[in-house]
């Protein structure tokens, strides 16, 4: 949520006087009236945003605009300029830089609150996304901390779920979504024993019923947001180890019962851990992987399901070509976005 914040900057007194006027009293508001001044109150203060006057003597609004996008510290925050010339080519200058929108004066007060208020509440939607992200990353990681999964298998396996979701005729938002939730259908294994999530032989009776109810630990825990994602993600950790034939766990649910979600997450989790090399097995050859899905078909998988999954193997096998990539780079210490030389 923006809490910093907006910074105005205008060489006139009396512009930064309208601007305490119109909008002083619903805003925070820190001032400055040349380049200098507005570089160093932008480190200090942290603006939510700024409003950028373009005509100042000395380093004009342009060149602030190009400073603070060159800022690690202040490169994200929205500018608006609030100027005087020509409209057109002034607008395509300022967008050119960095700035999200353009005010031109006079100033009109209802059109600056209703620009300010657009700008904050774009700020508040990207702030809120971030949290999302960072729950996503929190929650992704417990599930699997203990376990012997390699890091990459949730995110790669919720790259597949996204592939296989829009084969499935998913519009593209609702399958990114599912992409975000995918990760999180282990989070229940956080309160499983280490005794029993690491125990290297097979688990007896007793055991098995404990690991089982990794489902429902998950479920308690993302159920507890109302948020399209957390809902999306409690579903897909309750119901991704049910099986088409209803001899799947914990509620033995059975064909279209089981939510979509659980069975694409099904598929997409079966065909990375085969076909990954784990700390107790090697690799499966794609081909067999494959194979045994086909085999599954029906009694663990969906069946028109898994024919949409066989469909698209190749594009996902150009998910899997990018993140073997990607642990490749890892083990060598590059950075995932670095080039291969």
């Amino acid at each position: 949520m923006p809490t910093g914040p907006i910074l105005c900057v205008d060489d006139e007194p009396n512009n930064l006087a309208l601007f305490r006027q119109i909008l002083g009293e619903d805003y925070r508001l820190v001032f400055a009236r040349d380049g200098d001044q507005a570089l160093r109150a932008a480190e200090k203060h942290a603006p939510s945003l700024v409003l950028l006057d373009v005509e100042m003597p000395g380093m004009d609004g342009y060149e602030v605009a190009w400073a603070l996008k060159a800022r690690a510290a202040t490169e994200h925050i929205p500018i608006i300029f609030v100027t005087a010339l020509d409209r057109e080519v002034d607008e395509r200058t300022g967008f050119a830089c960095g700035g999200v929108d353009y005010i031109t004066k006079p100033v009109s007060p209802f059109i600056l609150r209703a620009r300010v208020n657009t700008h904050l509440s774009l700020v508040r939607t990207s702030a809120l996304s971030k949290s999302y992200e960072d729950a996503i990353q929190m929650l992704s990681v417990a599930g699997h901390y203990n376990d012997s999964d390699t890091g990459a298998h949730i995110w790669r396996m919720a790259a597949y779920a996204r592939v296989l979701a829009e084969a499935l005729g998913w519009e593209a938002d609702r399958a990114r979504l599912l992409e975000q939730a995918a990760p999180m259908h282990d989070t229940g294994k956080i309160g499983i024993p280490d005794a029993i999530l690491k125990k290297p032989g097979k688990l007896n009776p007793r055991e098995w019923d404990v690991m089982q109810r990794h489902t429902l630990i998950g479920y308690e825990i993302l159920s507890r947001s109302k948020a399209p994602l957390f809902e999306l993600a409690a579903d897909v950790a309750l119901n991704h180890h049910e099986r088409w034939d209803g001899t799947g766990y914990p509620h033995g649910l059975a064909g279209d019962r089981i939510p979509e979600s659980a069975r694409i997450v099904a598929i997409a989790d079966v065909f990375d851990a085969l076909a990954s090399r784990r700390p107790y097995k090697e690799a499966w050859p794609v081909d067999v992987v494959v194979a045994k899905i086909i085999e599954s078909r029906g009694t663990h998988f969906d069946p028109a399901m898994t024919d949409a999954f066989v469909a698209c193997l190749p594009k996902i096998l150009e998910v899997k070509a990018y993140w073997d990539r990607q642990e490749v780079d890892a083990a060598d210490g590059l950075h995932p976005s670095q080039e291969e030389a």
